[in-house]
């Protein structure tokens, strides 16, 4: 597709396709594609995040919705696991998130979901993406009495917190201090409320947000941020969130970042001893580490990847019944409670399980050893087929040989920035760095 990548439309604010132009016709699109004979159920929940061009893209989407006869329902800044929430609850015919989640605030992007709270199929985008483009003949104008309205909805945030909170049963934080870390985001005044009303001493951090500090040195990738709080406060944990909310990164009372997939595999065995880790499996990407694999092996429990996204790991776990799956960049999906990636509920469901183990993060997060790897993200202005680049593949191909089962490499172009990825696992660092070097000198040279 042209315009949806792997999470969405995104780019560079105020140039195509991240425009108002474009974000009009995302309206006009959506609301052709997705309005139902009924006259209840068309409405459309529309949130942001934290940056300047979400008043852009709101605004003219919101003007292409009605246009169309759909209602809008303004939430405002909310994380995006809290749209994808509101649209069940509030029986919309489809939600929209502008973000760009992890990206700093240059950049934007649209989200669109189903009225059941997950994304939208690749066949549905595509029918979209043919309207937004003009591959599909020009709507007939509505007549005035048929426009829609759009109205701001005060109470979304209050409906969000009582969900999440009843996801982890109330439990009580008395006696916790835990470190949030809000990146500028979504989640700069909702997170903080939660966890209090919950009873947890909180320290706060990256709940300023201007408009243009989203991710800004600070939040889920930069959890080191938090991590120094942790040892200022002598705090319990620290919890750390990308812009939109939908991962979290957790540091342990040491300071230290606990990795992703340390989390999965803390999860998964808590949930399997509690017996809702359905087929005793967890869903995760190519990008998690051996060792979790290893680890999983060892408690009885399969490890069933998919490509890198969020989305290929839900789409998994609802092909196949299980429960419980993530990334290792933080997604994780409880999908007993939700829909998508959601970095409050996930940080929720984790303290819990501290709180019943008396455990702290990092004797719960010791349940495996990683290979060392090494994730190189180099820029890049084309994106020629991997297959055609001779020498990388050459290269490739005598990692593939020389690692056997020591180890691993993965090489691929992100799906939402002008980057090409290089990862290398392997039982011996040096390997990983000789690999990484070679990867890199052809990639520079073929690419440039």
């Amino acid at each position: 597709m042209k315009l949806f990548g792997t999470d969405g439309i995104r780019g560079r604010a105020n140039e195509f396709p991240i425009t108002a132009e474009v974000a009009l016709r995302v309206g006009k699109a959506v609301a052709r594609v997705m309005r139902t004979s009924g006259t209840n159920r068309n409405r459309v929940l529309v949130g942001k995040d934290t940056r300047i061009s979400g008043y852009m893209l709101e605004t003219a989407l919101t003007s292409g919705l009605v246009s169309m006869g759909m209602d809008v329902l303004l939430v405002g800044p909310l994380p995006t696991p809290a749209v994808a929430h509101l649209i069940k609850s509030m029986g919309a015919t489809a939600g929209i998130m502008l973000t760009a989640s992890h990206n700093p605030y240059e950049d934007n992007g649209l989200k669109i979901f189903g009225p059941d709270g997950y994304k939208l199929s690749d066949e549905l985008e595509a029918i979209i993406e043919r309207h937004i483009l003009g591959d599909e003949p020009e709507a007939t104008p509505l007549p005035a009495a048929q426009i829609g309205k759009a109205k701001r909805i005060d109470d979304a945030r209050g409906r969000y917190i009582e969900f999440a909170k009843h996801t982890a049963d109330n439990i009580s934080l008395h006696g916790m201090k835990i470190v949030l870390d809000c990146g500028n985001g979504a989640a700069y005044s909702i997170a903080p409320l939660i966890f209090r009303e919950l009873g947890a001493e909180v320290i706060t951090t990256g709940i300023d947000p201007d408009g243009l500090n989203i991710n800004d040195g600070c939040g889920a990738l930069y959890p080191e941020t938090a991590g120094d709080l942790v040892r200022l406060h002598n705090a319990d944990l620290g919890v750390s969130f990308d812009g939109d909310a939908d991962r979290v990164i957790f540091t342990d009372a040491n300071g230290q970042v606990v990795t992703g997939d340390r989390v999965l595999a803390l999860c998964a065995i808590g949930l399997k001893e509690q017996g809702r880790l359905k087929k005793d499996t967890l869903v995760a990407t190519v990008m998690s580490n051996l060792g979790m694999i290893e680890a999983m092996k060892k408690q009885g429990i399969k490890v069933e990847t998919t490509a890198v996204g969020d989305r290929n790991v839900i789409e998994c776990i609802r092909k196949n019944g299980y429960s419980f799956g993530g990334e290792n960049s933080g997604h994780l999906i409880f999908a007993d409670h939700s829909t998508t990636g959601d970095g409050i509920m996930s940080a929720l469901q984790i303290i819990r399980l501290m709180k019943e183990r008396n455990a702290t993060m990092a004797q719960l997060s010791s349940v495996m050893t990683e290979y060392p790897t090494q994730l190189v993200n180099l820029p890049t202005k084309a994106k020629p087929a991997i297959g055609s680049l001779k020498k990388l593949n050459a290269l490739m191909d005598e990692a593939t040989g020389d690692f056997g089962d020591q180890g691993r490499h993965l090489i691929r172009y992100s799906g939402t920035e002008n980057k090409i990825r290089v990862l290398v696992e392997h039982r011996d660092a040096e390997q990983v760095e000789r690999w990484v070097s070679r990867f890199t000198d052809a990639i520079k040279e073929e690419i440039g």
